[in-house]
């Protein structure tokens, strides 16, 4: 895997089931693991293997959806021998909650804000930022 994240920075995800009455598009998303078409958005953790959080695969947008990732399938992925899934690096990927992360608003049906990000209408989210997005 490349720019596996260090346990300092997982060590901040909540933990499983912490934010489970924060409603979806509130949720806090720590990381952001992507290869060839597939994303991966993390907002819990159990601080072994375990992620919870929102996975889009082949882009397909129908089919994506919340539920569980194993950290150790994620590190165990290579394609043609060589290429790893990456993890954004902090400074590429500021935490941010899961209405503002484009993609994952695109799957959910949240278009409607859509609109006010793309206008600034919240603080930091401009078409710049949202290159590192994912």
């Amino acid at each position: 895997m490349w720019n596996e994240p260090t346990k300092e920075r997982l060590s901040k995800i909540p933990k499983l089931y912490e934010t489970e009455n924060t409603p979806a598009r509130d949720k806090l998303i720590r990381l952001h693991f992507f290869i060839a078409g597939c994303d991966w958005y993390v907002a819990e953790y159990d601080g072994e293997d375990i992620f919870w959080g929102f996975a889009i695969l082949n882009e397909d947008y129908e089919m994506a959806e919340w539920g569980y990732i194993s950290f150790s399938e994620l590190k165990s992925i290579k394609l043609n021998g060589w290429l790893e899934v990456d993890c954004e690096i902090e400074e590429a990927w500021p935490v941010k909650r899961a209405v503002e992360v484009y993609k994952i608003r695109t799957a959910q049906g949240w278009l409607k804000e859509t609109q006010v990000y793309e206008k600034g209408g919240i603080e930091g989210n401009d078409r710049q930022s949202r290159i590192h997005q994912g």
